[in-house]
């Protein structure tokens, strides 16, 4: 498996300029297929959805092209693809739908691991239902979850366990099927925030053992939208607030409003995209994809370990806080002495991209006592080992 970087890198416009991006967890950059489907549909003809004239048409198959490609990169079927303004807005919407459902007494557990965005629309909807909080805890020397915090925060009171595939900061990948299993035997639902997760591996959400599933395309090329996926079957069984008219249809039951086809065709396109990166003799999109994130993969592992390697001959200047030996390609770091923004201002300054923060994972940074702001340096598939060495170079000038 081989990614030609050099023909990837011609579909970006902005690797014109000559910047080195390191911020892809935040979102990574777009390449022009994916601008086009955008410019292209939007300029159509494009009507509202129907099945007459061409426009009306061309939006309907947006839709469900938009549902087809997100079964295949999820592995579910497309009638259990949901569409939504961010991850963070699915959530909120689904914490409600799913809270109808909880009476007082009843128990959710969260991770101390995750973004917010899978912990506080769960606290407070609990809070609203009068429901009890437990957690998953942290463990400090190996920033993995602690599993016996799990097993004792479960009870048969859980209604759902909510948990990150891969930390957005650490990288950490915890072992989501197993915590999944155990939810299921107490009879609770598990919702899986893959949006780290998704943009470095191949997505599998009933082998995952999600009930709910939510990603973020603009993690992973595409335009900025949520996608959530989930049996259909499941979802027939929750009843939003809605208006009247609208579809009660499963999946558009759960997607308010006309929904934006030309933002749709770029997600579209962002899968087709990584299907492209390396797709080997597959016959379908999902074994092209399978075949094209192993290459991905293979490479950001190869990247990371030369950025490791780098930072440890910086010394105990850096301090690396993503441990976990299951980890994606991001690495999150403290430096001694200095200050994580002074640094992020150093490295723009020799046109290299790296943020400092502490990028929403407030539970983490709590737990784990992380300084505020941190920077954080992710790779994605558009890095080099010349953007490595870019990087290392301008930490070591800044230290």
């Amino acid at each position: 498996m081989a990614i030609d970087l050099t023909a990837l890198r011609a579909h970006f416009p902005s690797l014109d300029t000559g910047l080195a991006f390191f911020d892809g967890p935040g979102g990574t950059q777009t390449p022009r297929p994916v601008a086009d489907a955008i410019a292209a549909t939007l300029t159509g003809p494009l009507s509202n959805r129907g099945t007459i004239s061409t426009s009306e048409l061309n939006a309907e198959r947006a839709v469900a092209d938009f549902r087809a490609a997100y079964a295949d990169l999820l592995g579910v079927p497309a009638g259990g693809v949901v569409h939504g303004r961010s991850a963070t807005q699915l959530t909120y919407d689904f914490s409600r739908h799913l809270a109808k459902g909880w009476k007082a007494g009843d128990e959710i557990v969260l991770s101390r691991l995750d973004h917010d965005a899978n912990v506080r629309p769960w606290v407070q909807a609990a809070e609203r239902a009068g429901v009890t909080v437990r957690w998953i805890e942290i463990d400090a020397d190996t920033t993995e979850l602690d599993l016996d915090s799990y097993e004792r925060a479960l009870s048969p009171r859980t209604r759902l366990v909510a948990v990150t595939a891969a930390s957005n900061v650490l990288g950490t990948k915890p072992p989501v099927r197993q915590i999944a299993d155990r939810a299921h035997e107490v009879g609770a639902l598990v919702y899986v925030d893959g949006v780290h997760y998704a943009a470095h591996h191949l997505v599998d959400v009933p082998a995952l053992g999600a009930d709910l599933f939510v990603c973020s395309p603009y993690k992973f090329l595409g335009p900025h939208c949520g996608v959530l996926a989930a049996a259909p079957e499941f979802l027939e069984t929750l009843r939003p607030d809605k208006l009247v008219p609208s579809p009660d249809t499963v999946p558009e039951r759960f997607e308010f409003g006309t929904l934006p086809y030309e933002i749709l065709a770029g997600a579209t396109a962002a899968v087709d995209f990584l299907a492209a990166m390396d797709p080997g003799t597959g016959s379908t999109r999902r074994e092209r994809l399978t075949h094209s994130l192993g290459a991905l993969h293979e490479h950001e592992q190869d990247l990371r370990t030369r950025l490791e390697e780098g930072l440890r001959a910086l010394g105990d200047a850096v301090t690396l806080h993503s441990k976990a030996p299951d980890r994606t390609p991001t690495l999150l770091m403290t430096l001694e002495g200095r200050d994580a923004r002074e640094a992020q201002a150093h490295l723009a300054a020799r046109n290299v991209l790296a943020p400092a923060g502490s990028f929403y994972a407030y539970e983490p940074f709590t737990a784990l006592k992380l300084e505020d702001p941190a920077l954080r340096v992710g790779l994605a598939p558009y890095n080099t080992t010349d953007d490595v060495d870019r990087l290392l170079d301008g930490l070591a000038a800044f230290l």
